[in-house]
């Protein structure tokens, strides 16, 4: 969905106020496939992902293009650039294709991190990818809290940009926080300091803010900014083991990317990708979903008095009080899979939204563990 139609879509639906004045899913009435069966006595709530996908339009399309599983994606490659172009309103020399985002982060912090001469500036907790990754070739990373609302802090950021700042890193939404930046301040930060060093803006879950005006990064790319934004295919289109994701960067920044991508993407992603972008209704139906399920799992925590942060992505982050270990094994017992440790936020734990009768297990086995 591009994003002109997908602000548009927001503001019709008024997705910030009511859900239930959209009639619920009947709404949409969407034809899901049938999934199938991966040990299905697990509630699968821990990795961010959309079980409701591909979609049945993806499906299809996957199966008429076997035949193109010989071939090398080299050809097919460039008619989704084209595509991803035309989705964020920018020239295709913009567009780096990865084999999911995680690929571009990666690419990224090989090229911009300093091999050893460098530093990056990253909130923490965040999405370590490339953090991690940087920190293999002898990049320094300064990993700084997140403020009380578990939000990037941008001024503590701004004190640690330095002569060696090669790359600041922001993940917003945030994982594993489900947070946002203020839009002005965030502007004003990219603004400031993309003078300073190379600013990379993960937007892995950017499709569930349900704010129409909330703006992407890419518009400061439009600019000339010294700005990377990824993109990912593995959340709201449900594409995940499918690995297909994008850079969007200003055309000589996005060429230097180009030249670090290591695997790429396949044949059969290229062409499930270019049918997501199309397919609208499987788009709106995983927003609504994902706005029913968290409704779900707040009212849970409401009713259990524990402390959680409004989520912008598909997973919300709640403070357990106990070790996350311990919570992790304990709803395990109950058959439900919830998010790994996120130091130093030991005794918290993330909860991605799902199937509703998963998120139903979820709020069930919760109960029973807390009580």
């Amino acid at each position: 969905m591009r994003n002109i139609d997908r602000r548009k879509w927001l503001k019709t639906v008024g997705l910030t106020g009511s859900f239930a004045l959209l009639g619920g899913f009947e709404a949409l009435s969407y034809p899901l496939p049938q999934n199938p069966i991966i040990n299905d006595s697990l509630a699968r709530l821990n990795a961010n992902e959309n079980p409701y996908g591909p979609s049945k339009r993806v499906r299809e399309v996957i199966s008429k293009n076997f035949d193109l599983g010989c071939r090398y994606p080299f050809r097919t490659l460039s008619s989704l650039t084209v595509k991803i172009a035309e989705k964020e309103g920018v020239s295709k020399d913009h567009v780096v294709i990865t084999g999911g985002s995680t690929e571009g982060l990666k690419a990224a912090g090989l090229t911009f991190g300093g091999f050893g001469d460098g530093e990056i500036i990253a909130a923490d907790p965040t999405f370590q990818a490339m953090l991690r990754y940087a920190e293999t070739f002898g990049t320094k990373v300064h990993r700084v809290p997140v403020n009380s609302k578990k939000e990037h802090d941008l001024d503590a950021m701004a004190g640690k940009v330095n002569n060696k700042t090669k790359l600041i890193f922001i993940c917003n939404p945030n994982n594993p926080t489900g947070t946002i930046l203020d839009k002005n301040k965030l502007m004003d930060f990219c603004k400031t300091h993309d003078t300073n060093a190379v600013i990379f803006s993960d937007e892995a879950y950017y499709d569930f803010i349900t704010e129409p005006s909330y703006p992407s990064m890419v518009e400061l790319v439009k600019e000339g900014r010294n700005i990377i934004v990824s993109k990912t295919f593995s959340k709201i289109y449900g594409l995940a083991g499918m690995r297909v994701g994008y850079l969007i960067a200003r055309p000589d920044i996005a060429t230097k990317l180009k030249a670090s991508v290591m695997a790429n993407t396949n044949t059969l992603a290229i062409e499930a990708a270019k049918e997501a972008l199309e397919d609208d209704e499987f788009y709106k139906f995983g927003i609504l979903n994902n706005i029913e399920a968290k409704k779900l799992i707040y009212s849970t925590l409401d009713d259990l008095e524990l402390e959680y942060i409004k989520s912008h992505t598909n997973f919300i982050f709640f403070k357990t009080g106990r070790p996350i270990n311990k919570m992790i094994s304990a709803m395990l017992h109950e058959n439900v899979l919830i998010g790994r440790p996120f130091p130093p936020f030991n005794n918290w734990a993330r909860i991605s939204t799902g199937k509703m009768s998963d998120v139903e297990r979820f709020s069930s086995a919760l109960m029973k563990i807390m009580s």
